[in-house]
């Protein structure tokens, strides 16, 4: 029978970190900071969390696959204006129409990346680091230098940020967190139990071998990439409601803290390791430190890029340790099997 420590693997390990490096943050914050602890500060984190957390999703699905896709925050600001704009221009539409269309906006724009990634086998950071200023330029252009405004939007948009769905003592349970919540799980879900989750994984681990096993990787990195726009295309209809006022640097930034959060949270940059769930509470802590540190150190947002850059750089070691960790467990187990 195998042992806990045979059992375990290195994304169980970076989660429960993740969940007690949460658990000391917040006990820190909330004894340095006077009421931290409160639910403006719990909804201010959740309406952040719950757009990174959506762009977190897509982005472990392409980092899975050993890519990165960097035109992420361009996505999410293109949709959120491109469906304002249309919100504003026609009030009667149907919510779930507008969903639908910041979802497929965002997947055509993920679809090309994955074109160019998958079929024209150019490297992913190159061609996503294009896109990125592409579809930033279309946002441009689009937008003329005007503002999609809360004033011109319907109500319902910007009522989904404010509405409570549960409340649990003071603290409100909203639709734009139980709408990413929602999505974690299907997608905990469709890498633990689907074809194409495992396929994910296998792609991941070792491409060349996934490709003599008959594996339609290209087919499995370009559907990868076309469901990391939709969810960024999601997450830009989530950036519409709580913000309301849209102009053409909407999602900026975006792309580095969905990359921390998928790395902080235990994704493998290497690929074939990692769960959204890890993804979400990467950008939980990530957003918790920015935070507390921006009240209690009034660092600035520069500082908090930093932070990020600092967490990146310190995930991947983490991983490196480990990784070398559970090899080195490998060995000794099958040294152990030889002897007897």
């Amino acid at each position: 029978m195998a042992t806990w420590r045979q059992r375990i693997r290195p994304e169980q390990i970076r989660e429960l970190s993740l969940v007690v490096l949460i658990v000391a943050a917040l006990l820190i914050f909330a004894w340095q900071i006077e009421n931290f602890l409160s639910a403006r500060t719990f909804n201010r984190i959740a309406g952040s969390v719950a757009i990174i957390g959506m762009v977190a999703i897509g982005q472990t699905l392409v980092v899975l696959t050993r890519n990165i896709d960097l035109s992420v925050g361009s996505i999410v600001g293109f949709t959120a204006y491109f469906v304002g704009a249309q919100l504003a221009a026609n009030n009667d539409m149907w919510p779930l129409a507008a969903v639908a269309l910041a979802a497929a906006v965002g997947g055509a724009m993920g679809l090309v990346n994955g074109l160019i990634v998958a079929y024209g086998r150019a490297p992913a950071i190159i061609t996503t680091l294009g896109t990125l200023a592409i579809y930033r330029m279309l946002l441009i252009n689009y937008s003329n230098a005007r503002t999609v405004t809360v004033d011109s939007l319907p109500p319902w948009v910007v009522d989904l940020s404010r509405q409570n769905l549960l409340m649990i003592g003071d603290f409100a349970v909203r639709p734009l967190i139980v709408a990413t919540l929602v999505a974690v799980v299907v997608f905990q879900l469709v890498l633990g139990y689907t074809v194409f989750g495992r396929r994910l994984y296998a792609i991941g681990s070792n491409p060349e071998a996934a490709r003599f096993a008959g594996l339609p990787a290209q087919r499995i990195v370009l559907t990868a990439f076309t469901l990391c726009g939709m969810l960024a295309g999601l997450a830009g209809f989530l950036f519409l409601a709580r913000f309301g006022n849209i102009t053409a640097v909407a999602g900026q930034g975006i792309e580095l803290e969905s990359v921390a959060a998928v790395v902080v949270g235990g994704v493998n940059t290497f690929g074939g390791s990692g769960t959204v769930f890890g993804a979400l509470l990467g950008a939980f802590l990530i957003d918790l430190l920015g935070q507390g540190l921006l009240r209690w150190l009034g660092i600035s947002e520069f500082w908090r890029d930093a932070l990020l850059g600092l967490l990146i750089l310190l995930a991947v070691a983490s991983d490196a340790v480990i990784m070398g960790w559970l090899r080195r467990l490998w060995e000794r187990r099958m040294e152990v099997s030889h002897a007897r």
